[in-house]
């Protein structure tokens, strides 16, 4: 059967009696399970099975539970899920364009693809097509939790059957929409019926644009499209064509000028010189041209030279639009080929996950104006400079700046803020919102003493049931985190605890752990600095970088990593970003942990053996 479709708004869809879903970007994909088995169809109606085994070899997995629901029928979307709001186009382009059945098969087992279901269509042979969509969403709802799956989507999750939540703020989705680089929203009427084969004005589909700056290199004669480039090394660089969005008389306009301005012409295209610059949105670059381009306004104002790869690339990223980035081309690394257009790309890229660490928290960064050629220094009160959407705190007569948004996260990179640190609770809390054992041995030639300080504390974390994460340090250690309930625990509990690991820590290797203050006494070994964590003190965030010769970055671990073979030159600024697409995000259920983790009863303990000394 043919799906219903969305039309397409360029207007804000936030209507009364309108939900608003996650616009997931693959193969859209209508499953049938009957008693003949299970079939999922493509739009064009072709079968998707062979492509995608896993689907159904994950159904089967839950065939007992689905039986009394057959048969069943399920509208939804089939992607490379990348994060919770963006699936990947091109990976799943790449996925249905395989022929190998050997290939198929180790792509399903390695990367699976989900199929993100968001409506329903027959449950048990009763047909729902003509019932109000909240109805059909409820009733999927119920089937999900019927079945035992999460209602939450997630590309680390191994259920390939996800449903997609309908949310009643358009403003809070869209937020998330940008930050993870969501390809947009569908908007739909609540009491909308399913429409097989029609494109619906009951569902809207709004999506997340990039703008970039072009000019026109030529017109096709065949087709009607025109071309457009920018430069880069002083060359045209060709990023793609389009055609809609021109108004009848600005398409002949261009028309004209082009042909009274060519220098040259052929069979197919008419050619011209940069000079006609104009606003070109679209949804991604794949395969190095623009995806589903439309015109969106002419340029006068601007030159030709100022459409430029590197904003391009800026453009791509979804910056913020009204942010300058100076000096992008700055070098700020001395033997390593990292520019400023990089960093900032690199905080673009990792903002989903470094973001929740630094909301709400008092923030110090270390900054580099000239990168690592210069002098760096503490910035703890925000520059008077600063523009008004930075949000601060006042607290002991300092104006702290609280980056709780990505706009805020790119300011301080392009003012060269390379190092984040933060303090271990939140300006709504009443005592620690976690507990962190920074394991910092005494230069970089003694790191297998933090991997060993480290292995030894989450032997007695898995005695005691509590739930760890292991991040590096981004220079020479490791830090350990327990996340804590908000509100519940003062610095004074947490003493507790962080002096009983150091004293187990010594009393296993006395030769390789101290609690010694003074450096000239403690010799080669690693120092257990439990008073650390306390009011006022910080640590380095989650995926700051450091500002260090090899360009660390603080990197989050799995704690199988966490052995003799583990190199701390390798979590540099590039493998962060390719470990989270690879390997996902080790600390991606961490505030989940936080109600879950079980420090109450191993406090009391601690609380009695003290008692019992006194």
């Amino acid at each position: 059967m043919k799906p219903m479709l969305p039309s397409l708004t360029f207007d804000l869809p936030i209507r009364p009696d309108w939900v608003y879903e996650i616009k997931y970007d693959g193969f859209r994909a209508i499953l049938d399970w009957t008693s003949n088995g299970i079939e999922l169809t493509s739009r064009n109606g072709k079968t998707l099975l062979p492509q995608f085994p896993e689907i159904k070899e994950f159904l089967l997995k839950y065939e007992e539970q689905f039986k009394p629901f057959l048969p069943l029928r399920l509208d939804g979307e089939l992607v490379s899920l990348e994060n919770m709001y963006k699936a990947n186009f091109s990976a799943i382009q790449v996925r249905g364009r395989l022929k190998s059945e050997k290939k198929i098969n180790d792509q399903a087992k390695i990367f699976p693809c989900r199929l993100m279901v968001f409506d329903l269509l027959l449950l048990n042979s009763k047909p729902f097509t003509i019932q109000p969509f909240e109805k059909r969403k409820e009733e999927l709802r119920k089937l999900f939790l019927s079945i035992g799956f999460d209602l939450d989507s997630d590309p680390y999750n191994e259920q390939l059957l996800q449903f997609v939540n309908a949310h009643e703020d358009f403003s809070e989705l869209w937020e998330k929409i940008i930050l993870y680089d969501g390809e947009g929203i569908i908007a739909k009427y609540k009491k909308s019926q399913w429409e097989e084969g029609k494109r619906s004005l009951q569902w809207l589909k709004y999506k997340n644009w990039k703008y970039v700056s072009c000019f026109i290199t030529s017109y096709d004669k065949t087709n009607g499209y025109f071309n457009v480039g920018v430069y880069k090394d002083k060359k045209v660089y060709s990023v793609g064509q389009v055609l809609f969005g021109f108004k009848p008389e600005e398409k002949n306009a261009l028309q004209q000028t082009i042909k009274q301005n060519m220098i040259r012409e052929d069979a197919q295209s008419m050619y011209v010189e940069p000079a006609i610059c104009l606003e070109v949105k679209y949804l991604e670059l794949y395969e190095s041209q623009l995806r589903e381009p439309h015109f969106d306004r002419f340029r006068f104002e601007i030159e030709p030279s100022s459409c430029t790869y590197e904003r391009f690339i800026f453009a791509q990223k979804n910056l913020p639009a009204d942010l300058e980035i100076t000096h992008p081309d700055k070098p700020l690394w001395e033997k390593l080929e990292i520019q400023k257009a990089d960093y900032i790309l690199y905080l673009r890229e990792i903002s989903p996950y470094m973001l929740p660490f630094l909301k709400n928290r008092l923030l110090t960064v270390i900054r580099y104006p000239h990168g690592m050629f210069g002098e760096a220094f503490y910035q703890k009160n925000c520059p008077e400079y600063a523009p008004k959407f930075v949000k601060t705190f006042s607290s002991e007569g300092i104006d702290y700046i609280l980056c709780n948004d990505l706009k805020t996260l790119v300011w301080l990179g392009n003012q060269l803020a390379i190092e984040f640190h933060i303090p271990f609770q939140t300006i709504n809390s009443r005592g620690p919102s976690e507990i962190v054992f920074d394991l910092d041995p005494p230069s970089k030639d003694y790191f297998h003493l933090a991997i060993k300080a480290a292995l030894f504390i989450k032997e007695v974390l898995d005695q005691l049931n509590l739930i760890g994460f292991i991040k590096t340090s981004g220079n020479k250690g490791l830090q350990i985190y327990l996340p804590l309930p908000e509100n519940t625990y003062s610095y004074e509990d947490t003493r507790l605890f962080t002096s009983f690991i150091a004293d187990y820590l010594i009393s296993k290797d006395p030769d390789s752990f101290t609690i010694e203050r003074m450096k000239k006494n403690r010799g080669n070994r690693l120092y257990v600095d439990y008073v650390q964590h306390s009011e006022g003190k910080t640590i380095v965030a989650p995926y700051s970088m450091r500002g260090n010769e090899h360009a660390g970055v603080a990197t989050p671990l799995y704690w199988d990593e966490v052995d003799e073979n583990l190199q701390l030159i390798s979590f540099n600024m590039e493998n962060a970003l390719k470990r989270i697409r690879e390997q996902g995000d080790p600390f991606n259920d961490y505030f989940r942990t936080k109600l879950l983790q079980p420090f109450g009863p191993v406090l009391d303990i601690l609380k009695k053996g003290i008692a019992k000394k006194g």
